[in-house]
């Protein structure tokens, strides 16, 4: 072989070699983004080429060019899923195409928490900014569940308190049809371990019981005992006679202190004026609360008053219970 054919072969080599150096950095350069995330956004239907044009414009890529060539040489250039997603510190143009590719999406979060109302619900669903928003605001009860394809005329309740991750742009609708779909496992799994005898006809008069004791306190330790009271005043015949229910009858009209005239103001939710369990549940009773509705602490206590402190008195009798008023309400002027 001549020299100048062999310097030649070396040379061309040599460029080779050069190329596949140049083109192994291309590869592994991490993209110029800095050392904070980037989050981006692929809507459906976006073509690689217009993602790449997109990402160029925003700094995240060099060249448009450097996605859609690397996408091209590795035969990826299908396959985007759209969605948010979160690019990193130290990722490169593989790395990102193949984030692009997974479908593991940025998901955001949002809690319902144990005790709200549906209004409160609502009030924060409707504020939320990575929801996608279809329900109309101040949608009727009745017209909300209908919406859900809920089986009720008002949902009150039936929605599971819980923080709920979610990707951006899932529907209100889809974020609460989960929501109600919680509350219905939970309530199905604990309705079926329940306790014996005890004065419910259905698993929504749980619910309904189950509200009542999330409203009632908010000690742990207390919910069971005062499960108990009411379940033994519902097997007594005896009202229930609980204020939280009073307060939610009252709806707008009640101003943050409640009552005589309050307690004796008639509502379907007056548990002063009627016997038996509200119409519907009062707030969203978390699975403490179910679990206590469902296995009531045994005993003898028929009533109980605050203490002031977040925690109860506990009395068997009407005579105890008046003391436990004047020693615990009526010295503190309520």
């Amino acid at each position: 072989m001549k020299r100048t054919h062999v310097i030649a072969i070396l040379v061309l080599l040599a460029a080779a070699a050069g190329g596949a150096w140049q083109y192994w950095r291309w590869v592994k350069q991490p993209l110029p983004i800095g050392t904070q995330a980037v989050d981006v956004e692929i809507m459906p239907g976006e073509s690689l080429h217009h993602v790449a044009e997109e990402f160029a414009a925003k700094g995240i890529l060099k060249h448009a060019w450097d996605l859609a060539i690397y996408a091209r040489l590795h035969e990826a250039s299908h396959g985007l899923r759209a969605g948010e997603y979160s690019v990193t510190p130290g990722t490169t143009v593989a790395g990102l195409l193949d984030l692009l590719r997974s479908g593991k999406v940025v998901m955001h979060s949002l809690t319902l928490v144990e005790g709200w109302t549906l209004r409160q619900v609502m009030a924060v669903v409707e504020q939320e900014p990575d929801l996608k928003h279809t329900l109309p605001r101040d949608m009727a009860p009745a017209a909300l569940a209908r919406a859900l394809g809920i089986d009720a005329a008002n949902p009150e309740g039936m929605l599971m308190p819980d923080t709920y991750q979610f990707p951006r742009g899932t529907s209100d609708v889809a974020f609460l049809e989960r929501a109600h779909a919680a509350e219905e496992q939970e309530l199905a799994k604990q309705w079926a371990e329940r306790a014996p005898d005890l004065p419910y006809s259905r698993p929504y008069d749980a619910l309904i019981m189950a509200s009542i004791v999330e409203k009632e306190t908010a000690q742990p330790l207390e919910r069971g005992k005062i499960a108990g009271v009411f379940v033994r005043r519902l097997q007594k015949g005896m009202k229930l006679q609980t204020d939280p229910s009073v307060i939610y009858g009252l709806g707008d009209a009640y101003n943050g202190d409640i009552t005589l005239k309050d307690l004796r103001t008639d509502t379907p939710y007056n548990t002063y004026t009627r016997y038996g369990l509200t119409p519907t549940p009062i707030c969203m009773p978390g699975r403490a609360a179910l679990e206590a509705a469902l296995h009531p602490e045994a005993g003898d206590a028929l009533y109980f008053v605050a203490r002031g402190d977040g925690t109860h008195q506990f009395s068997a009798t009407l005579k105890q219970q008046n003391e436990a008023v004047a020693k615990y309400q009526l010295k503190h002027g309520k």
